[in-house]
Protein backbone atom coordinates (compact mmCIF):
# COMPACT_ATOMS: atom_id res chain seq x y z
CA UNK A 1 0.00 0.00 0.00
CA UNK A 2 2.75 2.47 0.96
CA UNK A 3 4.68 2.01 -2.27
CA UNK A 4 1.55 2.58 -4.35
CA UNK A 5 0.86 5.86 -2.53
CA UNK A 6 4.44 7.03 -3.12
CA UNK A 7 4.24 6.23 -6.83
CA UNK A 8 0.88 8.00 -7.10
CA UNK A 9 2.29 11.11 -5.39
CA UNK A 10 4.95 11.38 -8.08
CA UNK A 11 2.32 11.03 -10.79
CA UNK A 12 0.14 13.60 -9.01
CA UNK A 13 3.02 16.09 -8.83
CA UNK A 14 3.72 15.56 -12.52
CA UNK A 15 0.08 16.12 -13.47
CA UNK A 16 -0.17 19.26 -11.34
CA UNK A 17 2.97 20.61 -13.02
CA UNK A 18 1.58 19.80 -16.47
CA UNK A 19 -1.72 21.53 -15.67
CA UNK A 20 0.08 24.65 -14.44
CA UNK A 21 2.20 24.67 -17.59
CA UNK A 22 -0.94 24.48 -19.74
CA UNK A 23 -2.59 27.29 -17.77
CA UNK A 24 0.46 29.53 -18.17
CA UNK A 25 0.88 28.56 -21.82
CA UNK A 26 4.58 27.91 -21.29
CA UNK A 27 6.60 28.17 -24.46
CA UNK A 28 10.36 28.27 -24.74
CA UNK A 29 11.94 31.66 -25.51
CA UNK A 30 12.63 32.36 -29.18
CA UNK A 31 16.39 32.80 -28.66
CA UNK A 32 16.83 29.16 -27.51
CA UNK A 33 18.40 26.61 -29.82
CA UNK A 34 16.20 24.00 -31.52
CA UNK A 35 17.33 21.10 -29.33
CA UNK A 36 16.51 23.16 -26.22
CA UNK A 37 13.03 23.85 -27.56
CA UNK A 38 12.51 20.13 -28.25
CA UNK A 39 13.65 19.14 -24.75
CA UNK A 40 11.68 21.91 -23.02
CA UNK A 41 8.32 20.18 -23.31
CA UNK A 42 9.50 16.92 -21.74
CA UNK A 43 12.00 18.39 -19.27
CA UNK A 44 9.65 18.44 -16.27
CA UNK A 45 8.48 14.91 -16.98
CA UNK A 46 12.08 13.71 -17.27
CA UNK A 47 13.02 15.35 -13.97
CA UNK A 48 9.96 13.87 -12.25
CA UNK A 49 10.79 10.43 -13.60
CA UNK A 50 14.40 10.70 -12.38
CA UNK A 51 13.34 11.91 -8.93
CA UNK A 52 10.69 9.20 -8.78
CA UNK A 53 13.25 6.55 -9.68
CA UNK A 54 15.65 7.88 -7.04
CA UNK A 55 12.88 8.02 -4.45
CA UNK A 56 11.79 4.46 -5.24
CA UNK A 57 15.39 3.24 -5.12
CA UNK A 58 16.12 4.92 -1.79
CA UNK A 59 12.85 3.76 -0.23
CA UNK A 60 13.45 0.14 -1.23
CA UNK A 61 16.90 0.01 0.38
CA UNK A 62 17.92 -0.21 3.99
CA UNK A 63 17.82 3.17 5.78
CA UNK A 64 21.51 3.02 6.70
CA UNK A 65 22.47 2.48 3.06
CA UNK A 66 20.27 5.40 1.92
CA UNK A 67 21.79 7.70 4.56
CA UNK A 68 25.30 6.58 3.60
CA UNK A 69 24.56 7.24 -0.07
CA UNK A 70 23.23 10.74 0.64
CA UNK A 71 26.19 11.54 2.92
CA UNK A 72 28.67 10.29 0.31
CA UNK A 73 27.07 12.52 -2.31
CA UNK A 74 27.04 15.53 0.03
CA UNK A 75 30.68 15.07 1.01
CA UNK A 76 31.80 14.59 -2.59
CA UNK A 77 30.08 17.81 -3.69
CA UNK A 78 31.59 19.69 -0.75
CA UNK A 79 35.10 18.38 -1.36
CA UNK A 80 34.84 19.10 -5.10
CA UNK A 81 33.82 22.67 -4.32
CA UNK A 82 36.73 23.04 -1.92
CA UNK A 83 39.21 21.75 -4.52
CA UNK A 84 37.76 24.12 -7.11
CA UNK A 85 38.24 27.07 -4.75
CA UNK A 86 41.83 25.98 -4.04
CA UNK A 87 42.60 25.88 -7.77
CA UNK A 88 40.97 29.26 -8.31
CA UNK A 89 43.04 30.69 -5.46
CA UNK A 90 46.22 29.39 -7.11
CA UNK A 91 45.24 30.85 -10.48
CA UNK A 92 44.36 34.19 -8.89
CA UNK A 93 47.70 34.23 -7.03
CA UNK A 94 49.54 33.54 -10.30
CA UNK A 95 47.70 36.37 -12.07
CA UNK A 96 48.26 38.83 -9.23
CA UNK A 97 51.97 38.01 -9.04
CA UNK A 98 52.22 38.70 -12.77
CA UNK A 99 50.43 42.02 -12.34
CA UNK A 100 52.72 42.91 -9.43
CA UNK A 101 55.80 42.12 -11.52
CA UNK A 102 54.44 44.20 -14.39
CA UNK A 103 53.82 47.16 -12.07
CA UNK A 104 57.38 46.91 -10.69
CA UNK A 105 58.81 46.93 -14.22
CA UNK A 106 56.70 49.91 -15.27
CA UNK A 107 57.53 52.11 -12.26
CA UNK A 108 61.27 51.39 -12.05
Amino acid sequence: MGQKVDEDMIVLRLRIHEMRAIERNDEPPSHWMEWEKRCFSSYAADVCMAVGFLQTLLMSTRPSFAVALVLTFALSVTSSGFLLLCHLQGILGFILSGVQTLIKVIYQ
